[in-house]
């Protein structure tokens, strides 16, 4: 009698234990984020590309002036070296690498540049939407939310991922701090 007593008693333990920890992961929210998709779809993140893109195009522009001016340089040496002196052939030639390499220069610093700028841009989108993020898992009582490429997650279901609210969220908030 004390025997079965004390399965009884084990088992409703171990039933309690096991009804408690299926509860208990239900109530463990789970988020991804998805920061690529924030930047390509979010009113913010596409300011953003458009001001590199134009940034980048105005360096390409001011590239290419440069390296014209080369080329104009070039193909009037080549008409003229026939008739030049020694030496004002070899002032023209040395005027011809400095000038190409300043375009070299130029594109270096270019380049730098225009990383600065894009990385400017997506750590101040970044620290954003990760204030948001962190609102939105207080006010929803995530547990965890995590961003799907740095985090290296392999699998989640469709269902904890958050990203799209997080835009939408943040299209509005942008749209608030963005009006004059």
């Amino acid at each position: 009698m004390k025997v079965i007593k004390a399965v009884m008693i084990a088992s409703c333990f171990l039933f309690s234990v096991c009804v408690l920890s299926v509860h208990a992961a239900d109530v463990a929210k789970i988020g991804i984020v998805d920061f690529q998709k924030i930047l390509e779809n979010s009113d913010a993140g596409k300011v953003a590309q458009a001001e590199i893109t134009k940034q980048g195009k105005k360096m390409e522009a001011e590239l290419k002036k440069k390296g014209d001016e080369i080329e104009e340089l070039k193909s009037k040496f080549e008409r003229e070296s026939l008739v030049m002196s020694k030496e004002k052939r070899d002032e023209k030639e040395r005027e011809i690498r400095i000038n190409i390499n300043d375009i070299k220069s130029m594109q270096v610093k270019f380049r730098s540049d225009f990383k600065v700028q894009e990385n400017r841009l997506v750590i101040e989108i970044q620290n954003q939407v990760f204030d948001l993020v962190e609102k939105i898992g207080k006010e929803d009582g995530y547990m965890l939310i995590i961003e799907k490429r740095e985090a290296g997650v392999m699998y989640h279901p469709n269902s904890i991922d958050i990203t799209d609210r997080v835009i939408k969220r943040f299209n509005t908030e942008y749209a608030n701090t963005s009006k004059p």
